[in-house]
């Protein structure tokens, strides 16, 4: 409940966060008399519904946490054999999101017709609720997922392991993400999404350069942005970062198109993603984490599959700080300078739709 006033008070809901998720460990260890999920008494001393009705009073919404196996990943109880209970028990609580996760689940067909049966049971209940699978993620180990039948059923689905507060879990995140892009990054679009886990800006894990890294590439992911953080305690130039306008408009671009990485060279990584209005967004990642920043010059042919900058384009450096770069021609080169694990953010607009406008 404190989390939903500062979602309000401190500006979040303002800049598009809307979502207030609770994760595994919410519920009683038995279900109720009528085989019903309930809510820790201690915890929870008003229920679910009345958390909802809660954060429902300040324009939020509400997600909740369920397992498709037989329990939950923390031993709770799981919702096989129980997906319409379930489903229905979360509408009538006003719930508006489900993290739907893959523990406990005896085979691989009970994993995928689970998931299945869960994303339609949701639908029967006649409420709008946001489904959130680790169907891939669990699938992975024995076989590549079919995401154009995930995508039928879920709004955003995890691929990788959990995110942790470490460099070393963004990496691994960022990795996983360039090296099966030509398997997930077409798939992504409007109603569904790959999502490669939570934002941990904020916390104590990260540098602040590494906290734009996250911050930029997620944006150019088109992941959902979901925050593991306490807002209570956290510091200004996080809350700066993390309620940037200009940065979120390329996460939330309504054209929807995951971004990917262009390519690998001298320890830098350049990514791009197309932006509605022939605008693009290009990322600009130092892998070093010694030394000093690096320098990188780009050709402008390059980006953008050579159509960016055609004949030129007007570049805006929006993290780690904005600046405006003015005018470029489609022939001539750009150098930017990135501090060992960070990235540059810049978005392109071309020029001849800023004369349109």
């Amino acid at each position: 409940m404190q989390m939903a006033e500062l979602m309000v008070s401190d500006g979040w809901k303002d800049v598009g966060y809307e979502y207030l998720c609770i994760d595994d460990c919410w519920m009683a260890p038995q279900r109720d008399s009528e085989d019903r999920l309930q809510a820790d008494p201690q915890r929870f001393p008003g229920g679910i519904r009345h958390l909802a009705n809660y954060v429902h009073s300040k324009g939020l919404k509400l997600g909740i946490y369920a397992d498709v196996g037989n329990k939950t990943c923390a031993g709770f109880p799981g919702s096989f054999g129980h997906y319409d209970l379930d489903a229905q028990t979360f509408a009538d609580w006003g719930v508006d999101l489900l993290k739907f996760d893959g523990c406990y689940c005896d085979s691989i067909k009970h994993l995928e017709n689970g998931y299945k049966y869960m994303s339609l049971a949701l639908n029967r209940t006649g409420r709008s609720i946001v489904y959130s699978c680790e169907w891939p993620f669990y699938l992975w180990p024995f076989h590549k997922p079919n995401y154009t039948t995930i995508r039928q059923y879920c709004n955003h689905w995890r691929n990788f392991v959990d995110v942790s507060d470490s460099w070393e879990s963004i990496k691994s995140i960022l990795d996983w993400t360039s090296f099966h892009q030509e398997k997930i990054v077409d798939v992504a679009g409007p109603g569904g999404w790959n999502d490669p886990d939570m934002l941990v800006i904020g916390n104590f894990g990260l540098s602040w350069d590494q906290q734009v890294t996250q911050m930029a590439l997620w944006a150019i992911m088109a992941a959902p942005l979901l925050m593991s953080n306490d807002l209570r305690q956290i510091s200004p130039q996080a809350k700066d970062l993390l309620q940037n306008k200009d940065v979120i408009a390329i996460n939330q671009d309504p054209l929807g198109k995951q971004g990917y990485r262009l390519r690998k060279e001298d320890n830098i990584e350049v990514w791009e993603r197309p932006l509605s209005n022939l605008a693009w967004a290009v990322a600009v990642r130092n892998l070093q984490e010694i030394g000093g920043p690096h320098f990188y010059t780009i050709t402008i042919v390059s980006l953008g599959r050579g159509v960016a900058c055609n004949p030129s384009c007007f570049i805006t450096q929006l993290l780690p700080v904005k600046r405006e770069l003015g005018f470029y021609e489609w022939t001539s080169s750009f150098k930017t300078q990135i501090n060992p694990t960070g990235t540059v953010l810049l978005r392109l607009e071309a020029t001849r739709m800023l004369q349109k406008n």
